[in-house]
């Protein structure tokens, strides 16, 4: 792969090439996706979406929406350094193309933005609440109508894959998605595969799938015109655009350091610990004086914070730097962070996080709530799509299709394209709006 395609600033429907040189310096083209994306109704909901704790009433627990936001700085962060390493290593770049480091800032940062907006309501469970109703679930009666690709699509619902899917799908009104550059859309595709086969090899690429079916055609688009590498010529399967590490490293570090404070902030993990483990990383940047000195456990939790995702931040750097040409060759396999000097103390704070955090009585029982709350209305929705589309359709159903968006109605298309619908419009509720629609349905609240 090779830098110069890679940044492509080429958009959705593009039929004239654009040049960096001939771009606008007070709105460049990467600026922009950032933009796009701050702006849409997806990238909104994610303010009322669970990130660790679910439908938590304090004002220190993140969102997905805070979460993003962080991810995205970070990320500004990583990809400028890096981008300033690049450019002196390569300096063609500048001098022939006019790229410069904060173009390499802009693209991580907008694809770190919406590294969530495909993520369904209460977090990591409603993925797993979505592919349940389809593996085990009611759902499950349809395997025989699919083909395997497309039922694992349902059983392993990917919210990266939804992400892919919200960025680029044409709507009414909005043609090629929010047409974002598509290096951006390059550095967004994490696990740049479909859904099968099942992680065929360890690489970190194959850890999950990043495509439905329905959106494989601009996928391959995307891929050819970045020309990232195909991985296996017997599957659909790519290298990851060297920028997708950085973006991965941004939500590395942050989930790693600030879940462990909001754990901390929320009473489930002692202070002592955030003393204990985080200035084993910013052994060398410390300052007790500067620590004791402050007088809430907030702030200084939050001067530790700081400090670790900064140094987290410069190793990331000179990680990806040493590697380069590997990542470049396809051949680095494995998350930035992975190589981290730190990654014993990476891996007890997650330990704890998970023990303290994930775990915790609150978490669980809002995630079995949750697990529930999709159940019923991936079953409510799924048959009365089917029904309309079959002439079946009773007179519940007809009152059940006026709450489906036009967008979502895809009445008259495929089994999968209406059952993926329902799927991304269950998806795209936030937590109240999915908790007050089940509560709706099922008579408990009409008010």
């Amino acid at each position: 792969m090779n830098w110069e395609q890679l940044l492509s600033l080429k958009r959705f429907g593009d039929t004239n090439k654009r040049i960096r040189k001939e771009q606008d310096e007070t709105r460049l083209g990467f600026e922009v996706d950032y933009d796009r994306i701050i702006f849409s109704s997806e990238f909104r909901s994610l303010q009322d979406k669970t990130q660790v704790i679910p439908l938590s009433k304090t004002d220190f627990v993140h969102t997905r929406l805070t979460h993003s936001l962080e991810v995205s700085v970070v990320g500004r962060s990583l990809g400028r350094k890096v981008g300033q390493k690049l450019i002196e290593k390569h300096p063609h770049l500048k001098n022939i193309h006019g790229y410069k480091a904060n173009d390499f800032g802009a693209i991580v940062a907008a694809a770190a933005l919406a590294h969530d907006i495909g993520n369904p309501p209460f977090g990591h469970s409603g993925e797993k609440a979505i592919g349940e109703f389809f593996k085990n679930g009611e759902g499950k009666a349809f395997q025989k109508q699919l083909t395997p690709k497309e039922y694992q699509d349902l059983c392993d619902f990917e919210g990266n894959a939804n992400g892919f899917k919200i960025l680029t799908e044409s709507k009414a009104g909005r043609y090629g998605g929010l047409r974002l550059s598509y290096a951006t859309l390059g550095a967004f595709m994490k696990y740049p595969k479909e859904s099968l086969p099942k992680k065929p090899t360890n690489h970190i690429a194959d850890k999950k799938y990043g495509v439905f079916q329905s959106e494989k055609e601009i996928f391959a688009d995307v891929v050819n015109e970045l020309g990232l590498l195909q991985r296996s010529q017997n599957d659909f399967s790519y290298s990851r655009h060297p920028l997708t590490y950085l973006v991965e490293a941004a939500d590395d570090i942050c989930y790693t350091i600030i879940d462990f404070e909001d754990g901390i902030n929320l009473g489930l993990i002692q202070e002592e610990f955030a003393l204990e483990y985080l200035s084993k990383i910013i052994r060398n940047t410390i300052r007790p004086e500067n620590y004791y000195a402050l007088s809430t456990k907030k702030d200084r939790v939050g001067y530790l914070r700081a400090l670790a995702i900064g140094t987290l931040i410069n190793e990331a750097v000179e990680i990806f730097m040493s590697n380069e040409e590997a990542i470049l060759s396809g051949k680095f396999d494995c998350a930035l962070l992975d190589k981290s000097t730190y990654e014993a103390q990476i891996r007890d704070i997650i330990k704890i996080s998970v023990e303290k955090v994930y775990q915790s009585k609150d978490v669980v029982e809002k995630e079995i709530a949750g697990y529930r709350v999709l159940s019923d209305l991936l079953k409510v929705f799924t048959t009365a799509i089917n029904n309309t589309h079959d002439n079946k359709a009773s007179n519940y159903d007809k009152l059940i299709m006026h709450l489906l968006p036009e967008n979502f109605k895809a009445i008259n298309s495929s089994l999968y394209i209406r059952l993926l619908s329902v799927c991304s419009f269950v998806s795209n509720m936030s937590d109240s709006y999915a908790i007050m629609l089940f509560n709706k349905i099922r008579g408990i609240n009409i008010g």
